[in-house]
């Protein structure tokens, strides 16, 4: 694998914004797709602005042209690139690229054995097909922001658009399937990737049990229900905004945890005198817990516990991970030059394949592209626009 991508030669069409689709074209550019990113001056702001930390955290490696598609030649120009290009891959409402010209029945006269994944909220058929939503939109739809909350009347959900990621890991591994499967028949395919769908599709166990149980299910906040454990949870530590978790599912770890934290005389309650009374009254014995979880610093009390045998570990934030230990001795964080933000960290991937050290992965790496930087390439050496019909196509605003 020295010195080759596994997806060298492959070539897609981006048309995605924000998270999502991003994601999904980056894991694809990450292991040598040249992934062509259709922007345009009209709309590259926000999160779709080159210049942020944001756009460059989920576009890297990948080549960005501009093309405003409310032209009829760029439309055609779309045509031409399609006939070149191995996949396709949009997260714009099911409306929007029918409305271009541009569905898969259409981009497939071009190309007949082309990979199109069409990546929408709701799904391209039913009757919310046309809705459009964000991660967290999906996420409280689908259950899961109800499902991680602390109680049933405070359903706050996570803080980050995981629905979004999931979608774009998704997206990705249905684009190397239809890669595999064109290999074995040279046929392309459609994918109708729904994110309410997907993200019900992690909640099947819980379905499952609800189906079966016929009971309501309730959040658990930091306990697990299917666990026995208790304590089981995340508890405060020393110092501002600093947790660790920890969870004792035994009588030798429950044990262990008294020794270390000293025997408190609240031990020999009745309450925690086994490991059923003691998830019976988690609540309270959670309250007894920080207590002591308080007076030291997480890392402290990881490694105490660690050492005795209770599972337990520090709630790492951003600062914590890039002073990781284990992180830097694989290489995990990848330094890439941009000619705005300068010198810029990124995760590198954690997928090696055979014969790779650690930083090979990313041997070749670009930091996201400037707005427009492929269209010279794209324009001239790919479609073989002569010097007059760029510029012209420039000046018109079509290539803007």
């Amino acid at each position: 694998m020295m010195g080759h991508k596994i997806l060298e030669g492959i070539r897609v069409l981006d048309f995605t914004r924000v998270l999502a689709g991003p994601y999904a074209t980056r894991l694809l550019a990450d292991f040598g797709a040249e992934v062509i990113k259709i922007q345009s001056k009209k709309t590259a702001t926000d999160t779709e602005s080159n210049d942020t930390a944001y756009f460059n955290a989920w576009n890297r490696n990948k080549r960005s042209i501009t093309l405003d598609l409310s032209f009829p030649e760029a439309r055609e120009i779309v045509l031409k690139l399609v006939g070149l290009s191995d996949a396709v891959v949009e997260n714009f409402s099911p409306r929007v690229m029918p409305n271009w010209g541009l569905s898969y029945e259409r981009l497939k006269q071009e190309k007949p054995d082309l990979i199109m994944v069409s990546m929408s909220a709701m799904g391209q058929t039913g009757p919310w097909r046309d809705f459009v939503a964000y991660g967290q939109t999906i996420q409280a739809l689908s259950g899961l922001s109800y499902l991680t909350s602390y109680n049933p009347d405070s359903p706050m959900g996570m803080g980050y658009a995981y629905a979004d990621v999931i979608s774009g890991l998704y997206a990705a591994l249905a684009i190397l399937a239809a890669l595999e499967y064109r290999d074995k028949t040279g046929k392309g395919q459609y994918i109708d990737l729904s994110e309410y769908e997907l993200m019900c599709t992690l909640l099947e166990p819980t379905f499952r049990g609800v189906a079966m149980n016929h009971e309501e299910v309730f959040p658990q906040g930091n306990r697990s229900s299917s666990l026995s454990a208790a304590p089981d949870g995340c508890y405060q530590c020393s110092g501002e905004d600093r947790w660790c978790v920890l969870s004792v599912s035994d009588e030798a770890q429950w044990q262990a945890l008294c020794k270390a934290m000293g025997y408190p005389d609240w031990i020999g309650d009745e309450r925690f005198s086994t490991q059923s009374k003691r998830k019976e009254h988690a609540e309270q014995l959670d309250k007894l817990l920080e207590r002591w979880t308080l007076r030291m610093p997480a890392e402290e009390i990881a490694d105490l516990l660690q050492q005795a045998g209770v599972p337990a570990g520090v709630v790492q934030n951003a600062e914590d991970i890039a002073k990781d230990p284990q992180l830097l001795a694989r290489e995990f964080f990848i330094p890439l030059e941009h000619p705005v933000l300068g010198k810029v960290l990124t995760d590198s991937s954690p997928i090696r394949f055979r014969g790779q050290s650690p930083g090979d992965s990313a041997g070749n790496w670009k930091a996201a592209p400037l707005l427009g930087e492929g269209n010279r390439y794209v324009y001239r050496e790919l479609l073989g626009l002569s010097e007059d019909e760029f510029l012209s196509y420039v000046q018109r605003g079509v290539i803007g």
